[in-house]
């Protein structure tokens, strides 16, 4: 069963997305009491490595995160000058009940306030997004912990304390969670002693990661309606949608999004702005009777195949769950994973999945 078939079930079930058992319900027990006194280094800090500290900062683990870039957040990115609204250059829907944000923050005596409003078959944020959550919510916590600029080149897990070395020094682990982007490994960016085991390798070799690519366009009126969703033949291949971005915000602006992964990506990767402005506006053009032409604006774009330290989109809805659950598995009781791509195989990629699979591998770790 791939993602696709899966979130159909779930939704004919009227079930929602489960961490156990397709027909389990969606509560998730808290990570237990461990008696685990060592250290932790988790290698990014994208949702799944800053759910992952956070959740070992509640139990008084020691931990550092290392994160390649400058920032925290992965491909959660958002634009505030664009519009009056956030835009999500990255993750932008959530794709389950709004009630996984009490979930992810793990603590009754704190009160989630984040408005979202129905955007079939998802939701959308209002006034907010993915990254304004954890901004808010998990950042605050692991903000201390994070080292930025460091671009970790390995792992060596070979002896009781584990070595990973990165472009700013060498740290010593009694735990590391390896929490980057799919394609990093797949890139083999970064090497492990020993050698994972081959079944994981596989695994990471054969995954299909998909290209990844936003823009949003700014128009003077919305002649455009709720947007355009291309039928991409295969279905494998990726997806392609023009969609209505100022859904539900208090707001006065006409800005149309464009979310395109896989082959369907590829055309706009390569472009220029001015070039990326003529191709986006006669594609629209041809699809609204030469009225995007006249009502433009302005517009940004994401390039996420761009970014040194994610280089793509994010793996296939279409990725086969054995794959996915073998991605997720922890290696010698010394390497776990967590993220989107790193979790039991029974829905992955969404930033939900990611604060999901973090606290099943730092409840792995602390047993």
């Amino acid at each position: 069963m791939n993602r696709t078939e899966f979130l159909k079930l779930c939704g004919i079930l009227g079930v929602g997305l489960p961490m156990q058992s397709a027909l389990a319900s969606c509560q998730q027990s808290t990570v237990a009491p461990s008696s685990f006194t060592g250290k932790v280094l988790i290698i990014g800090a994208g949702a799944g490595g800053l759910s992952a500290g956070y959740l070992l900062k509640q139990q008084g683990i020691a931990f550092e995160i290392l994160e390649a870039s400058s920032r925290f957040g992965g491909r959660m990115r958002i634009n505030t000058t664009f519009a009056d609204f956030p835009i999500p250059l990255g993750a932008e829907w959530l794709e389950t009940s709004p009630s996984v944000f009490q979930e992810i923050v793990n603590d009754a005596k704190v009160s989630v306030n984040i408005k979202t409003v129905a955007d079939d078959p998802d939701r959308k944020f209002v006034g907010s997004s993915w990254y304004s959550f954890f901004e808010e919510y998990i950042v605050p916590a692991v903000l201390p912990h994070i080292r930025y600029d460091h671009v970790v080149s390995s792992i060596d897990y070979s002896n009781l304390k584990i070595q990973v070395n990165s472009s700013k020094g060498t740290f010593v682990a009694d735990k590391v969670i390896v929490s980057v982007p799919l394609k990093i490994l797949q890139d083999k960016a970064i090497s492990f002693s020993p050698s994972l085991p081959a079944e994981k390798l596989n695994a990471i070799a054969n995954t299909n990661i998909w290209e990844g690519f936003k823009a949003f366009f700014e128009f003077s009126e919305n002649f455009y309606g709720e947007g355009h969703e291309y039928a991409i033949s295969p279905k494998t291949d990726g997806q392609k949608i023009y969609y209505d971005a100022s859904l539900g915000q208090n707001t006065q602006k006409h800005i149309l999004g464009l979310f395109v992964v896989g082959k369907p990506a590829q055309v706009y990767l390569s472009l220029s702005d001015a070039a990326l402005k003529k191709y986006v506006l006669s594609e629209l053009d041809a699809l609204y009777a030469n009225k995007a032409s006249s009502k433009y604006l302005k517009h940004i774009s994401q390039n996420w195949n761009a970014e040194p330290y994610i280089r793509g989109g994010y793996m296939s809805d279409y990725a086969d769950w054995r794959t996915v659950k073998i991605l997720g598995e922890p290696v010698a009781d010394k390497l776990y994973f967590a993220g989107g791509a790193y979790t039991d195989g029974e829905d992955w990629v969404s930033v939900h999945t990611a604060a999901r699979s973090a606290k099943v591998a730092v409840g792995n770790l602390l047993k």
